[in-house]
């Protein structure tokens, strides 16, 4: 029986830089192994113990009351205490990720095992802060020592799996934590891993990744393309587990690039894109369309129907006459002069190439000539933040509203805010839902005016609503019966196991 797997990473995961879970602005399935959260969620929403026991909000939401783990210790020896929560929360000042720890104001020790957060404000998201991949507890010895370094040479939590080896934009390298005894509730398996090690592959090229798993080459691949669905199922040897997605696939528009600085040829390009045929015929009818930037399963995307984008080819075609670009004989229109030619950026993967063909052509229909270039996934970010592109293909991996604040907030122009939309009245209503929900159904009714808002401006266009499609070689691996929470997690890996 193999002790050892190698997964390959979806293709929304594929660039990461760092398992600095403080620091970075994209990391991937296996920082979620290397570090345990205070709090895990379920599939169904729900929230789960894990580094915490227990917890208790005030009436006034001024304070949370967290028990901690007892026996918990680091991969370098370090306890887990109190003292641990003290140190981490100051780290996330000035980062990017900020937001996720800025409402507590200060840690109060009650105990070794015991600690309170006091807020600054009520803070209705904290459970959803606490179980994000970006609040992995990271040992404070290790994070120290390590400086700008921590993350790519080492990274020390006390996940149930050891950082062995990370090469950039390759693989990474994974071994058991053979002291692990402290899962959540959210796994049957309670110790070690039942695998000694695990290798994270990067690649790129699909058909490559779904030719491995059939060799043998790989035993898990986590984001298959529907494409290759109906074929792997007719592979004996190959499983499909398919659980909700929780994110979208769009296209970023940037506003501060001609002609996008026009509304009305934003919007054109928005209606220009056919969601139903880009399902039926890139993703073989598996999934949804997307009308909106949320998932469909949040609260906030029930937004006014009229702000929901859908294919309107012949509304596109009247907004680009009234912005004055005349159709020109080629079927490419013209103002001034100048061409409709603009430059569409996606990622060099085999789903997103063919994604971006389609959209190319769609584009063609209202005299739109879309010139595509393909880049890695490092490489596309570096182009955002230098502010060259235009349209881009690009997917997310959210399950919360407070993704409307990483993406169209003016703090975080080029990357991840590729619209490099900064607006004031966008600003005033992100910084109310952001900081100023005092309860859950104030945080919904807030960031559904955001939401709103950013649909009226057309700063994307929506196209599709992925499953997340698993696959795996069952000559080598067995993964458990249910995949437990949200997305493939520690709480999963620790009960897969060698097949029998």
């Amino acid at each position: 029986m193999a002790q050892s797997a190698t997964v390959v990473l979806p293709a929304g995961e594929l660039g990461a830089t760092s398992y600095d879970p403080i620091r970075a602005s994209k990391l991937n399935t296996a920082n979620a192994l290397i570090y345990d959260r205070l709090v895990e969620q379920d599939a169904d929403q729900s929230y789960h113990p894990h580094l915490a026991t227990s917890w208790e909000e005030a009436a006034d939401g001024m304070s949370w009351t967290f028990k901690l783990k007892e026996g918990v210790t680091f991969h370098d020896g370090s306890a887990f205490d109190a003292q641990t929560i003290v140190d981490w929360i100051p780290d996330f000042a000035g980062t990017e990720n900020a937001f996720l720890a800025e409402a507590i104001e200060s840690v109060e020790v009650i105990d070794p095992l015991t600690i309170k957060f006091v807020m600054s404000r009520p803070e209705p998201n904290l459970l959803y802060n606490l179980a994000s991949t970006f609040m992995g507890v990271p040992g404070q010895a290790a994070y120290e020592a390590a400086g700008e370094d921590y993350g790519v040479s080492s990274a020390v939590g006390t996940g149930p799996f050891k950082l062995d080896s990370f090469s950039i934009g390759l693989e990474t390298v994974l071994s058991r934590n053979d002291d692990y005894a402290w899962a959540s509730e959210l796994s049957e398996n309670q110790g070690p891993a039942h695998l000694e090690a695990i290798t994270f592959r990067e690649i790129a090229d699909q058909s490559t990744a779904f030719l491995e798993l059939k060799t043998g080459g790989v035993d898990v691949l986590l984001g298959v393309p529907t494409d290759f669905l109906e074929i792997l199922k007719a592979e004996p040897n190959v499983k499909i587990v398919t659980i909700p997605g929780t994110g979208i696939n769009y296209m970023p528009i940037n506003v501060t690039a001609l002609p996008f600085d026009d509304i009305k040829v934003r919007q054109a390009t928005a209606l220009a894109v056919n969601q139903k045929a880009i399902l039926d015929s890139v993703y073989n009818g598996v999934g949804a369309e997307a009308h909106n930037f949320l998932i469909s399963s949040l609260p906030e995307a029930d937004v006014a129907p009229e702000l929901n984008v859908s294919f309107d080819v012949e509304k596109a075609n009247a907004l680009l006459d009234e912005a004055g670009w005349a159709m020109g004989s080629d079927g490419i229109r013209e103002k001034d002069g100048k061409r409709l030619e603009v430059k569409l950026f996606t990622q060099n993967d085999t789903e997103f190439k063919r994604l971006s063909q389609v959209i190319q052509a769609q584009l063609k229909d209202i005299g739109m000539a879309a010139d595509i270039t393909v880049f890695d996934a490092s490489t596309i970010r570096d182009e955002y933040k230098r502010n060259t592109h235009q349209l881009a293909v690009r997917n997310y991996d959210w399950n919360n509203s407070d993704i409307l604040d990483w993406f169209f907030s003016g703090e975080r122009l080029g990357y991840p805010n590729v619209s490099m939309w900064n607006d004031p009245e966008s600003e005033r209503l992100n910084k109310i839902a952001m900081t100023e929900s005092k309860t859950s159904e104030e945080r919904i009714a807030n960031f559904r005016a955001l939401h709103e808002y950013i649909l009226s401006q057309s700063l994307f266009v929506p196209i599709y609503e992925p499953t997340t499609n698993i696959a795996y070689n069952t000559d080598t691996i067995q993964l458990p019966g249910a995949i437990r929470g949200p997305r493939f997690r520690s709480q999963t890996v620790l009960d897969m196991k060698p097949a029998e």
